[in-house]
This record gives structure tokens, C-alpha cells and sequence, in this order.
């Protein structure tokens, strides 16, 4: 597809978005061409009800520092499973331990490709992908080609995400990462579209190496470019239940912390 033909798809599907949500104001029925993916359809409901414990199933467990030790993730895969988090969040080479440590639980692994920066060719990260999966991997959290999008190359970010849920498809969900601290208003909405449009199963806000930190706004507006059926995970700064109530509420149907156990227990954690 050529960049002029994408660029005029989003431009229909904002279009799209805009038009259905005047038809919700005017009580009319909107139109809707998505699918549910992974069983993260997003339905709006009241932030009070969520609990500590329940809100634990939507907890990606995250330690992605670089000096981690194999200490430190034997005891985040411990905690996972007792806390009932949905995945352990952990670098590459961390996915093979991960995975014996999670042996017949069903805690799910997750780790990262292109990341922090995004900038690695496709064949790096299709790479990274099909050796993570290989290792263990159950969820890949991809992050986009930013500065291609930045200088407005839609195409090429739509290959690279593409390139990436290929890879995957058949055994890992894929979150694109789009970076929400480096991108405007615009540049986040395009982001979202073009990884619904590649095939992607989630977005995500952060990869909490970056600027900023996932607010409940970024997250709407997320949540309003992808619809309901598509997951959306909001990460960086969610330190408490009170932030992931508000997140959740906003439309996401995903959290990344390393402030896991502090959320489902009501303290107050530090750090992702």
C-alpha cells in the first residue's frame, strides 16, 4: 500500500471513529467492524467494583531493569503465582527461567522486542520474536518504529508491526509499544489505528524507559481509536489501585507495574 492510500485510510477510520460517536450522542446505534481479540473487550463499568484481586488477572508483573538477576526473577515468577498476576514481564534472555519457574501454572510470560527504542530493523525483531516464543514466550510486547512514524512513514510502521504479528501468529498475542511521552496528540491516534490495521492485538502506552507516565487521557484516547474489541494496556507510573481503577476505567484491559503486589494489596509502590 502506498503511503498516500494509507495515509487516507486512517484518515476514513478517525472519520469512522468520529461519526460513531456522534451517533452514540444522538442515541443511535453505531457501526462497528471489529472483532474480539484475546478476550480483551473493553465494556465500560463502574471503577468503584474493581478490587484489588480482581483487577490482578489484568497485571502484567514487570521487571525489565537491566541488571536484574536470576534471583530477582525466580521471586517475581513466585510472586506472580501467588498473586494470580496474568503474566510475568522480563527481558529476553530472563524468558527460558520464566518459563521454568511458571511450569504448569497459569501465569503467562511476556517479554519485549525492539525494545526500549524501537529503531531495530523488522528482521531484528521478527527475529527476537520467533527465538522468545521458541524460549517460552506466551505475550510479546513489540515497540513501533517511532521515528518512522515521526517522519510520517505510516507504511513502513505498519510492516514492522506486521512483520512482527506474523511471526507470532498461532502462539503470542503481540502489544505494540508507541512511546505515548514522545508522540502528540495526532501521532498517538495514528499510532493506535495503524497497529489495529497490522494485525496487533494490543497497544500500549510505555515502555517506562521513556518520558512520561500512562494517564487516564492517553488511555481514552487509545481506547477511542482502537474501539472496543482490541486490547489496550496502559503502563509507566502505575504505582497504586487508586491509578489502575482510574486506567481501567479509562479502557484499559491491561496493566504493566512492577507495583503489582502494592496494587491488589491497597499500599503504594515505587519504581515501572
Amino acid at each position: 500500500m502506498q503511503m498516500e492510500a494509507l495515509v487516507e485510510q486512517i484518515t476514513n477510520q478517525i472519520m469512522e471513529q468520529l461519526t460513531n460517536k456522534q451517533q452514540l450522542a444522538e442515541g443511535k446505534p453505531a457501526a462497528s467492524n471489529t472483532t474480539s481479540t484475546n478476550g480483551n473487550s473493553f465494556t465500560n463499568s463502574s471503577s468503584n467494583l474493581i478490587t484489588g484481586p480482581s483487577i490482578a488477572r489484568m497485571i502484567d508483573h514487570t521487571l525489565l531493569k537491566p541488571e536484574s538477576t536470576k534471583e530477582q526473577v525466580v521471586k517475581l515468577c513466585e510472586e506472580a503465582k501467588e498473586y494470580n498476576f496474568a503474566t510475568v514481564c522480563v527481558n529476553p534472555y530472563w524468558v527460558s527461567t520464566a518459563a521454568q519457574e511458571l511450569k504448569g501454572s497459569n501465569v503467562g510470560i511476556t517479554t519485549v522486542v525492539g525494545f526500549p527504542l524501537g529503531a531495530t530493523n523488522s528482521f531484528v525483531k521478527v527475529s527476537e520474536t520467533r527465538d522468545a516464543i521458541a524460549s517460552g514466550a506466551t505475550e510479546i510486547d513489540m515497540v513501533m518504529n517511532i521515528g518512522a512514524l515521526k517522519s510520517g512513514d505510516f507504511e513502513t510502521v505498519k510492516k514492522d508491526i506486521e512483520a512482527v504479528v506474523l511471526a507470532a501468529k498461532g502462539y503470542a498475542p503481540v502489544k505494540v509499544i508507541i512511546e505515548t511521552g514522545l508522540l502528540e496528540t495526532e501521532e498517538k491516534k495514528k499510532a493506535c489505528i495503524l497497529a489495529k490495521m497490522a494485525g496487533a492485538d494490543f497497544v500500549k502506552t510505555s515502555t517506562g524507559f521513556g518520558p512520561g507516565c500512562a494517564t487516564a487521557e492517553d488511555i481514552k484516547l487509545m481506547r477511542e481509536a482502537v474501539g472496543p474489541d482490541m486490547g489496550v494496556k496502559a503502563s509507566a507510573c502505575v504505582r497504586d489501585l487508586d491509578t489502575a481503577r482510574k486506567l481501567v476505567q479509562a479502557g484499559a484491559t491491561r496493566i504493566g507495574a512492577s507495583s503489582g503486589i502494592a496494587i491488589v494489596t491497597g499500599g503504594k509502590g515505587t519504581g515501572y
